[in-house]
């Protein structure tokens, strides 16, 4: 899921009821994505768990690590992430917030609610002792395709030789990839989805254009016409 767009992608970790820290599946739900964040759809949760439960899953084995991807090399939670956990997980009496990087780095932030709290970092790693089933990537792209949607803050530009100069390359700005399209924002366009944001999701959205340098490949600089 993380290679398959420039953009974050989220799910839920499922794990057997002997070992809750050992992830054997990820979960996707339909979700709404971004460059720099992920909201869940309420409904397409609610259906998840719900088949879980009848599954015979308890809550903590499907619904206590919450797993993302991050489309630049920093797998260090965001504002958006840290709030996010701390609203979506703060009744949990457990919970564990794991990212994934572009480059394979990982996060894990294992956080408890119950008795005086507290939060520390775990490792991250892959464990081929145990049997896995074969890879299907057609049926993850079917997944991913049926799930995940791009917010339309970053939309697409049909024709790019008019949002950018001839003289450079068309260039995907957050992966860094040459191709016949390129996701674009004008400034016009970027002030006017700023303004529709509310104060909160204004701060964290600034917040992250102020520290993640990966937004801009300056190596590819795009001219604007």
């Amino acid at each position: 899921m993380r290679d398959m767009t420039g953009n974050e992608v989220g799910g839920f970790g499922i794990t057997e009821a002997e070992d809750l820290l050992f992830v054997t599946d990820f979960a996707l739900v339909k979700q709404k994505v971004t460059s720099i964040s992920v909201a869940f759809d309420d409904e397409s949760v609610a259906d998840f768990f719900e088949d879980q439960v009848e599954a015979g899953r308890k809550p903590e084995q499907f619904a206590r690590i919450w797993l993302h991807t991050h489309p630049g090399n920093s797998p260090e939670p965001s504002m958006i992430d840290e709030a996010t956990f701390t609203r979506v997980f703060g009744s949990c009496d457990w919970s564990v917030m794991c990212i994934v990087a572009q480059d394979s780095g990982t996060f894990a932030m294992l956080r408890f609610n119950v008795g005086p709290g507290g939060e520390v970092k775990i490792p991250v790693y892959v464990d081929y002792g145990c049997e896995f089933d074969a890879t299907d990537f057609d049926l993850w792209v079917q997944q991913y395709k049926a799930n995940v949607i791009v917010d339309e803050i970053f939309k697409q530009v049909s024709k790019p030789e008019q949002a950018v100069s001839q003289k450079q390359p068309c260039s995907d700005l957050f992966s860094g990839k040459t191709s016949g399209s390129i996701s674009l924002l004008s400034s016009d366009d970027l002030i006017a989805e700023i303004d529709k944001m509310d104060p909160l999701e204004r701060e964290f959205f600034m917040e992250e254009l102020a520290v993640r340098s990966d937004f801009w490949d300056k190596e590819n600089e795009v001219l604007y016409g």
